[in-house]
């Protein structure tokens, strides 16, 4: 399973392409915190995960996401030690004003937002986030051409993780949602688990996941928004 996007990402974007980087200090949130937001802000129906790998300590740094989007750009972002930041690289020709210009701001308002809600509000949202993840898990599978049994178990956490999280499951669609989920799952369950995700399903799925990726970065925003 090649990740050629990643590869590219790592051997030629990140040396080669122009870029700009902004930087945000933690505040009074954790590194993960931060993180889950960022990811959030700088995600959309047009990004597509091609990488995430998460710290081992909510409280330290070491996470990163690397997105990837349909307008040619890359969008890298990095929980270090004493601050985060997410950068944009683009070809000549274009630019990444959008990161400071909308991301920036936005990131901002929600870091500041969160900082004021309740712990049980706090998680609700940090878990919505999770399922956010592993939709995003889900699609890059598909995309990737990935074998049935990975793609079945990251259809199946996003499934569980949303079940549990009052603001997800009393939303407005939310039993839609779950359907939905519950419908792949079992199509993927019965394909042959070694097998690579079958060619004539994958605009099904696609559709599904990025209807369902969109009614959720809404419900995110509007509990990060306010």
């Amino acid at each position: 399973m090649e990740n050629r996007l990643l590869d590219q990402f790592n051997n030629v974007i990140i040396s080669q392409w122009l870029s700009k980087q902004i930087e945000e200090s933690y505040g009074s949130l954790s590194p993960r915190e931060l993180f889950e937001i960022a990811y959030h802000t700088s995600n959309s129906v047009t990004m597509r995960n091609i990488f995430i790998k998460q710290s081992s300590s909510e409280d330290q740094g070491g996470s990163k996401a690397v997105f990837y989007s349909n307008s040619k750009k890359f969008i890298a972002i990095e929980a270090l030690d004493s601050s985060l930041t997410i950068t944009k690289y683009f070809s000549e020709g274009t630019t990444g004003d959008k990161i400071v210009l909308e991301v920036q701001p936005a990131l901002k308002r929600r870091k500041d937002n969160f900082a004021k809600k309740d712990s049980e509000m706090k998680t609700q949202i940090l878990k919505s986030i999770l399922v956010e993840r592993k939709l995003d898990e889900c699609a890059n599978l598909v995309l990737l051409k990935g074998i049935n049994r990975r793609i079945y178990f990251a259809i199946g956490d996003a499934r569980e993780s949303a079940a549990v999280v009052p603001i997800f499951m009393e939303a407005e669609g939310a039993s839609l949602v779950q359907l939905a989920l519950n419908k792949w799952m079992e199509t993927a369950q019965r394909l042959e688990q070694e097998h690579t995700f079958p060619d004539n399903l994958v605009p099904g799925i696609l559709k599904n996941i990025t209807q369902i990726k969109k009614w959720l970065l809404d419900l995110v925003s509007s509990f990060l928004d306010k």
